[in-house]
């Protein structure tokens, strides 16, 4: 499985259009071949905080494999949002991995 991790850092910081981006998210990409496992919000000021408060919206994608991912990569809904929120990003960094479930807790 691969992991897609992208945390967003946007112009337009306030809460009414960070929320549109997570509910586009939601919208566009939630429901693509090939995830296995899907989730978008916004950050969290949890105590004790360890958290990086540099970006608005992470998205989060794992996929069942490594064409699930490419196709996701060119999919018209992915690149619709892209095309849609692209200007206001200030900042975007994707971290993927490739990923195994850890043994269920117990």
């Amino acid at each position: 499985m691969i992991a897609h991790n992208v945390y967003f850092k946007l112009h337009d910081r306030r809460p009414a259009t960070v929320q549109s981006m997570v509910d586009d998210c939601h919208a566009y990409l939630a429901h693509l071949p090939g995830i296995v496992f899907y989730a978008a919000g916004t950050y969290c000021e949890a105590e004790p905080s360890s958290g990086d408060p540099q970006y608005d919206v992470a998205l989060h994608v794992v996929f069942s494999d490594q064409a699930a991912f490419d196709a996701y990569m060119v999919a018209p809904k992915h690149v619709e949002l892209m095309t849609k929120h692209g200007e206001n990003w200030k900042e975007v960094r994707a971290f993927d991995s490739h990923v195994s479930p850890g043994p269920a807790a117990g």
